[in-house]
């Protein structure tokens, strides 16, 4: 498999969405998992209600951040992936080398040996989350809409 030459965003999201509002992200690390959860978009998907949440899991979890770019510095070009990402509040997976990785100075480390390689990227409406994991996989707390996607 060749490396592409340059940035690839590969929705992940499909069929939901954090609620654009107020989506509440928390952060949980368990060994070298991390679990964010928010709350689910009830308005553009009406399948969820007001208090259903989301919750992703990173397997194999080098590191993660939720930092504080949001809506408003993503539309004024002040996100390192403004001028590049598809759109502002979404799920993706980036692929390809990524120069400005590292820029970021509030990562938090998880696990230092891990040869996790995949960054994944959400824009919540009041902040940016990354992880660099091997595997992802969403729920949800609602019981007829449950399994949100993987990979």
């Amino acid at each position: 498999m060749t490396t592409p030459a340059t940035l690839t965003f590969t929705q992940l999201n499909k069929g939901w969405n954090a609620e654009p509002n107020a989506p509440d992200p928390k952060v949980t690390v368990a060994g070298t998992d991390v679990l964010l959860e928010f709350f689910l978009n009830p308005y553009q998907f009406p399948q969820f209600g007001d208090d259903d949440r989301g919750i992703i899991r990173f397997s194999g979890c080098a590191r993660y951040r939720l930092g504080s770019t949001n809506d408003e510095g993503w539309y004024r070009s002040q996100c390192r992936y403004s001028k590049i990402a598809p759109a502002w509040g979404k799920f993706y997976e980036i692929i390809g080398p990524d120069s400005r990785l590292d820029e970021p100075d509030d990562w938090q480390a998880v696990d230092a040996a891990s040869k996790a390689s995949r960054h994944f990227l959400f824009y919540l409406r009041d902040g940016t989350f990354e992880c660099i994991a091997e595997r992802w996989e969403a729920n949800s707390t609602n019981a007829k809409f449950q399994h949100l996607g993987a990979g």
